[in-house]
């Protein structure tokens, strides 16, 4: 069934699609930029081949289910992965359950047998039930990936939640924007983005530099993760070492990492700016920056909240090396080891046992949990975070809010009103950037 949603081709030149189970695969095939396929609720059964379909920039093509219960849900078949991309470009996908009745498919999958996949947006998927073993994935790319958009996506006890790259290096995920997403219960990673070797050439691959953004999301394990197998919530791989992407960065900001009983709560190599972020692991390490399959390179750590059980916050520096600053300055720690490989002024820093008397309630469970300056916290010297400025919303602390103050930890004095209180939930902000 077709429907215009405006009456002029000018103004908006949108086509809707409504499609049920028995008519969807069908209307897949004629989609074309600026079209839109309105899912009806129901259970879907045949799998979702987002292959060679091509919005252009202006005009993607849209596939939404209801925002809303009734739902429609996609329910995994053997042998197939349930949304299937090959060679695709400007697609968005959104509002769909994907069910994985614990078989081993993997949830969305960048086919490894595809040339590209570029300018892709997953929003507010709920992937459940792709816990099968550790190599089911709830998000997996393994061809070249480049301008992705995972936003608002929910994925509870899979085998792994988001796995971008192939493990040789060779299907590098470039430029994504993962945000405000909650990754839950997985047995391996929350999140991985595996290291990069030379680029290939592709038409319309980025050669500039460009970020990878990791922001405003939750990561959790603290049911579910494998001991024979443990994985860090999150582990960003290092970029290419030479020629293009050798520059780019990952910016890792306002997010919340909870409890890792067997890992650390985050590890990274190469480029990373990692600022405005929450790290709680009772059981073992918050931040470990070491080598992988390269060493951590130009590192920036600054105004995060960091309470652990095992070691704060852990650099593992190249020596000798003024091509690659590395700096950690600016954060709150409270840890059995609270700082190893930088230097300890400009943080504060205590035992794990002392957060308590200067936090507000760094103990509570969540949705009680604070983790704001108990008192006035520490101040900086106000030329301490000069050198940071130009990262995006550097200026912002964890909620969102301006820095009027330079205090060390990530968050601004002034707004409790305001305060988002960790939770396994999707963090959204009160206030926008």
């Amino acid at each position: 069934m077709l429907g215009l949603l405006c009456h002029t081709p000018f103004a908006c030149p949108e086509v809707v699609h409504t499609a049920d189970p028995g008519t969807y695969r069908m209307q897949l095939r004629q989609l074309g930029p600026g079209d839109r396929l309105q899912l009806m609720p129901g259970e879907y059964r045949d799998g979702l081949p987002i292959h060679h379909l091509q919005g252009t920039p202006g005009h993607p093509i849209t596939i939404s289910g209801p925002e809303g219960e009734p739902l429609a849900i996609f329910i995994a078949r053997p042998g197939h992965n349930t949304i299937s991309i090959v060679n695709s470009r400007y697609v968005t996908i959104r509002d769909l359950v994907l069910d994985g009745r614990n078989l081993p498919v993997d949830g969305v999958k960048c086919e490894g047998h595809a040339d590209w996949a570029h300018h892709i947006t997953l929003a507010a998927l709920r992937i459940r039930g792709h816990g099968h073993n550790q190599q089911t994935v709830g998000i997996s790319t393994k061809c070249p990936a480049w301008d992705w958009t995972i936003r608002e996506n929910v994925i509870e006890g899979a085998g792994t939640g988001l796995y971008l790259g192939n493990s040789d290096g060779r299907a590098p995920f470039i430029g994504g924007l993962i945000e405000h997403n909650l990754v839950v219960g997985t047995r391996g990673y929350n999140l991985q983005i595996k290291h990069q070797q030379p680029r290939p050439a592709l038409p319309g691959m980025p050669d500039e530099d460009r970020v990878t953004i990791i922001r405003h999301n939750v990561f959790s394990k603290a049911q579910g993760g494998s001991e024979d197998m443990a994985r860090p919530n999150v582990l960003v791989g290092h970029w290419p070492l030479s020629g293009p992407g050798a520059r780019d960065r990952y910016l890792v900001y306002g997010n919340f990492f909870h409890q890792n009983p067997y890992e650390a709560l985050f590890q990274g190599e190469g480029n990373i700016a990692l600022y405005s972020n929450l790290f709680v692991n009772h059981a073992g390490d918050a931040v470990r920056l070491q080598p992988h399959n390269d060493t951590p390179r130009a590192v920036d750590v600054f105004h995060n909240t960091v309470v652990a059980g095992g070691s704060g916050i852990v650099l593992e520096r190249r020596e000798h090396d003024p091509e690659y600053p590395q700096f950690v300055t600016a954060n709150i720690v409270f840890a059995g080891i609270p700082i190893r490989g930088a230097s300890l002024k400009g943080n504060l820093t205590g035992s794990f046992d002392a957060a308590p008397r200067h936090l507000v309630r760094p103990f509570a469970p969540l949705g009680a949990m604070s983790l704001m300056p108990a008192g006035a916290g520490m101040r900086l010297q106000p030329d301490a975070l000069a050198r940071f400025g130009a990262y995006l919303h550097a200026n912002l602390d964890f909620d969102g809010y301006a820095w009027e103050t330079d205090v060390a930890g990530a968050y601004a004095p002034g707004h409790a009103h305001g305060h988002w209180r960790p939770a396994l939930e999707i963090k959204l902000l009160r206030t926008k950037p």
